[in-house]
């Protein structure tokens, strides 16, 4: 499912990706980017989210959640979540995610698309890496309402830490500052 090629034919829908700025500033955004992916599927082992019992629907952003779908839980490489992400991707996409979250599951090429489209155009995370704000910033735009704010580093995301950590050094650049929450 998580395919190479996939991946390959996800990206070419977002020319920045991966290639804004300095090599060394394109190093750490592919770094930071599958940090957050091996965190959210625990090594490329899950599609879905892990707990589906969330419904993750959020109507208060006048986007609905129609009646019989099923929830917006996380799926994909980034763990796309919540009724209006769904909704937002499915206009990008032209297709109806809201009604069909499951198709992010169901598609190699989507689910890496729709983890591309959150990191370039929903979450500011690319925005993050190309403008120096650090690796930290992904993780606060990524799940930092769960792994943020609690005094010192959660697990999950002193885990994200040590992956990008990791990532950064295969691709032989330096980390840079502003790794943690």
């Amino acid at each position: 499912f998580y395919t190479y090629n996939n991946f390959i034919a996800a990206t070419k829908y977002y020319p920045t990706f991966g290639s804004s700025g300095s090599l060394d500033v394109q190093k750490r955004e592919l770094a930071a980017y599958f940090a957050n992916v091996k965190q959210e599927t625990g090594t490329l082992q899950y599609i879905r989210e892990i707990n589906r019992n969330n419904v993750y629907c959020d109507t208060s952003r006048g986007i609905p959640c129609p009646a019989g779908t099923k929830a917006y839980y996380g799926r994909g490489p980034l763990q796309l979540t919540w009724n209006y992400n769904y909704d937002a991707a499915g206009k990008a996409f032209n297709m109806n995610l809201l009604q069909n979250p499951d198709q992010v599951a169901q598609n190699g090429v989507l689910s890496w698309r729709s983890s591309v489209w959150f990191w370039m155009q929903n979450s500011n995370c690319h925005t993050a890496i190309t403008q120096n704000q650090g690796f930290g910033a992904t993780i606060r735009a990524i799940n930092g309402g769960q792994e943020c704010g609690k005094g010192s580093e959660t697990q999950p995301a002193q885990n994200r830490i040590n992956y990008y950590k990791d990532f950064c050094s295969q691709l032989g650049v330096s980390p840079g500052g502003n790794l943690g929450c």
